[in-house]
């Protein structure tokens, strides 16, 4: 288990890594990039921050080589930002779980039925009952 003092330094790093990557890189590979979490060692030497890129794969690879050739200067905006014994060694990992979502929405989408609506008002995959007659018209018909 996680101790809380791991989980707010994770989170503090996150918060770092992330605002130096959007104001302060300069770096032109490194663009359409969230940190989508970090997980820290327990203790706290390394630190997998996870990031998430807008494009394609050759894009993605080649934003990674920037992040991972940037890796010492966004150490040091850590280490100036937290108070730590140690400055987290910073791994930088793809995060696929928001291309995995997009392609499961997708999939749901083509396998799962349209709802459309006729003129009627009701939906096409609604079931009609034209089962029994209401008890009310059974009872009309037995008293006539």
């Amino acid at each position: 288990m996680t101790s809380r003092r791991v989980l707010k330094a994770a989170e503090a790093v996150r918060e770092v890594v992330s605002m130096a990557i959007l104001t302060e890189l300069k770096d032109p590979r490194v663009r359409d990039v969230t940190v989508t979490r970090v997980e820290m060692s327990g203790d706290m030497r390394q630190a997998k921050v996870y990031v998430s890129v807008m494009g394609d794969e050759g894009h993605q690879r080649l934003t990674l080589q920037g992040l991972k050739s940037s890796a010492g200067y966004l150490q040091s905006r850590v280490a100036e930002r937290i108070d730590t014994r140690y400055t987290p060694r910073l791994q930088f990992i793809l995060d696929e779980g928001v291309k995995k979502s997009i392609e499961v929405a997708r999939i749901l989408r083509e396998v799962l039925p349209r709802e459309t609506t006729d003129d009627t008002g009701t939906n096409e995959n609604d079931e009609i009952d034209e089962g029994e007659p209401d008890e009310e018209v059974a009872d009309e018909e037995a008293a006539s």
